[in-house]
C-alpha cells in the first residue's frame, strides 16, 4: 500500500516517499505548557497519532521516529507566573504532567522523542549564529531578527502577499527592525524573566526558533513530515521554513507539511470570552476518552470540526454498538484462544478497505465506515466459531490503528463519568441485582420488577441471559 498525504506546501495530495524508509521521520508542534490543554490541542494530537500508528504499521515500529516538542519557555508561561506567583518550573512541570495524562486518556501513543525547548538553548544559539553568518539575520539592541528580505520566496507556505504577511503576523512595529515583517530569533530578558547567556546578551529564544532547532537536533536538517494545526501555518511554520531553509540551503527541512482543521464548539469559535472554552481535562470528566477520540475522528482531519453534544452522543452510541458486538461473541471467544491476545499478536490481518481509507490522506470517516461494516457482519451473520473469531480479530486489529476498542467490553459498559457524582457504584448495582435474583427465586416478581425499574431510572440496563444477568450503564 502507498500512503498519500495532503501537502500544504504544494496544495496537493502526494505519495509519501520517505527519505530513508528505515527511519521515517515526523515532527509535530506540541503544547506550550502554561495551562491545561484544550480540545483544539487534542484534535492535533489525535490527527497525528493516527498518522504515527499508520506509519508504524506500514514501515514497522522500529523504523519511525516521531518527535513532538514541549515549549517550556514562552511569554505566555511568564505571564502565567506573573499572574499567579507560581514558579515557572512548577507551572511547566505541572501542566506537562497534566498534558501527558489527558492525551493518554484519549489513547494517544507517546512520541519517540519529546524535546523540551529549555534543553536545546545551545542548538538555538548555534542556529542563530549560522543565520547571522549567512546574512539572513541581524543583531540590534539586544535582539536578533530574521531578515525576511534576504529570502526571495518567504511566504511560500501560506502564500500570502506582503501586506497579508505583516497583518497576519500581528508584528510589533519596533524602531530596531529593518522591515516590519522581520521576526525575532532571540530577545533580551529582564532580571525577573528566564534567560540564558548568549553572544547578544542574556536573553531567550523566539518561539519559531525553538522548533527549527529541536527538529534539526532529533530528525536532521531534512525530514519527511511536519505537522500541526492550521492556525500554525502562519507565522509559526512559515518562519520555521525561513530559518531552517536559509541556514541549511534550498530544499532542506520538511518535505510534506500537514495541518488539521479548526475546531468550533456548537457552531461558534471556542474562546474564554464566549464561555465555551473546553479543556481536555474538563471533557474527560463527562466523556470517556474513546468517545472524545471517536467524535473527532468522525470528521476528516483537514476539515473543520464542530464539537457538539449531539456529536458526542452519536460517538458514544457507535462505540456502544461496537462493544456490544464484542460482548455478544464473548461466549464463543471464551471457548477458544483469548481474542485480545490473538488480535494483538498479529497486525497483518487488517481489512484492506480499512487500510485503503487510511492510506488515502488519513480518511478516518471512511475507515470508521469499514469498521461498522465488519461489525454488521459479526452481528448479523455469526457463521462458524472460527469465522467469528477471525472477523472479530480483524475488527480489533483495524480498530487498533484508530486507537479504538481498547477497553474490555464489560468494563466499557460499566464506566461512568467522574462528573456523574452520586451515581450508583458497581457494588451497589451488584447488590441490587442479587436482591432482584433473590426476589425472583421467592416468586416476588413485583419486587424484582421494582428493582429493575429503579436501576433503569438510575441509567443501569439489565440483560438476562443463559449465563446470568449482566448490566451496563446506558
Amino acid at each position: 500500500m502507498t500512503i498519500r498525504l495532503h501537502n500544504t506546501l504544494t496544495r496537493r495530495v502526494e505519495e509519501l516517499t520517505p527519505l530513508d524508509p528505515s527511519n521515517v521521520r515526523m515532527y509535530v508542534c506540541g503544547p506550550t505548557v502554561y495551562d491545561y490543554a484544550h480540545i483544539g490541542n487534542a484534535r492535533a494530537v489525535l490527527a497525528f497519532d493516527i498518522l504515527f500508528r499508520l506509519l508504524r504499521h506500514e514501515f514497522g515500529a522500529d523504523h519511525v521516529t516521531y518527535a513532538r516538542n514541549i515549549t517550556d519557555v514562552d511569554d505566555k508561561i511568564i505571564a502565567a507566573h506573573q499572574a499567579s506567583g507560581e514558579p515557572i518550573g512548577s507551572i511547566t512541570e505541572r501542566t506537562t504532567k497534566a498534558f501527558h495524562e489527558d492525551i493518554a486518556a484519549l489513547g494517544a501513543l507517546p512520541p519517540n522523542v519529546e524535546p523540551r525547548a529549555t534543553q536545546h538553548i545551545g542548538e538555538m544559539i548555534a542556529l542563530v549564529e549560522t543565520l547571522l553568518a549567512k546574512g539572513h539575520a541581524y543583531a540590534t539592541e539586544g535582539h536578533v531578527l530574521f531578515d525576511v528580505t534576504s529570502m526571495p520566496d518567504y511566504g511560500m507556505l501560506s502564500r500570502r502577499n506582503r501586506d497579508e504577511l505583516i497583518a497576519g503576523a500581528r508584528v510589533e512595529i519596533a524602531p530596531y527592525k529593518k522591515d516590519p515583517a522581520d521576526f525575532v530569533l532571540w530577545k533580551p530578558s529582564t532580571p525577573d524573566q528566564p534567560g540564558w547567556v548568549s553572544p547578544w546578551g542574556r536573553g531567550r529564544p523566539g518561539w519559531h526558533l525553538e522548533c527549527s532547532a529541536m527538529s534539526e537536533k532529533h530528525l536532521g536538517a531534512t525530514f519527511d513530515i511536519h505537522g500541526g494545526g492550521i492556525d500554525l501555518i502562519f507565522p509559526h511554520h512559515e518562519n520555521e521554513i525561513a530559518q531552517s531553509a536559509c541556514a541549511h540551503g534550498h530544499g532542506t527541512f520538511a518535505k510534506i507539511w500537514m495541518h488539521n482543521g479548526f475546531l468550533s464548539v456548537e457552531g461558534e469559535k471556542m474562546s474564554k470570552s464566549l464561555g465555551n472554552f473546553i479543556t481536555i481535562r474538563d471533557a474527560l470528566k463527562q466523556h470517556h476518552g474513546e468517545t472524545i477520540r471517536l467524535a473527532m475522528l468522525k470528521t476528516h482531519y483537514r476539515q473543520p470540526l464542530d464539537w457538539t453534544a449531539e456529536g458526542l452522543k452519536q460517538a458514544k452510541s457507535t462505540l456502544d454498538r461496537l462493544y456490544r458486538v464484542l460482548l455478544e461473541i464473548r461466549p464463543i471467544q471464551n471457548a477458544h484462544a483469548p481474542l485480545s491476545v490473538w488480535a494483538a499478536s498479529d497486525t497483518t490481518n487488517i481489512h484492506p478497505k480499512f487500510l485503503e481509507a487510511l492510506d488515502d490522506d488519513l480518511n478516518s470517516p471512511m475507515a470508521l465506515a469499514v469498521l461498522n461494516t465488519i461489525a454488521d457482519g459479526l452481528f448479523n451473520d455469526r457463521g462458524s466459531d472460527e469465522g467469528v473469531i477471525v472477523a472479530a480479530a480483524e475488527l480489533l486489529r483495524s480498530a487498533n490503528l484508530l486507537g479504538l476498542l481498547r477497553e474490555d467490553p464489560e468494563a466499557w459498559f460499566k464506566w461512568q463519568p467522574a462528573g456523574a457524582g452520586g451515581g450508583l457504584s458497581d457494588g451497589d448495582i451488584d447488590a441490587s441485582i442479587q436482591a432482584r435474583l433473590d426476589s425472583r427465586k421467592a416468586k416476588n416478581f413485583a419486587e424484582a420488577d421494582r428493582i429493575r425499574k429503579e436501576l433503569a431510572d438510575a441509567g443501569v440496563i439489565l440483560e438476562d441471559g443463559p449465563n446470568g444477568t449482566t448490566w451496563r450503564r446506558g
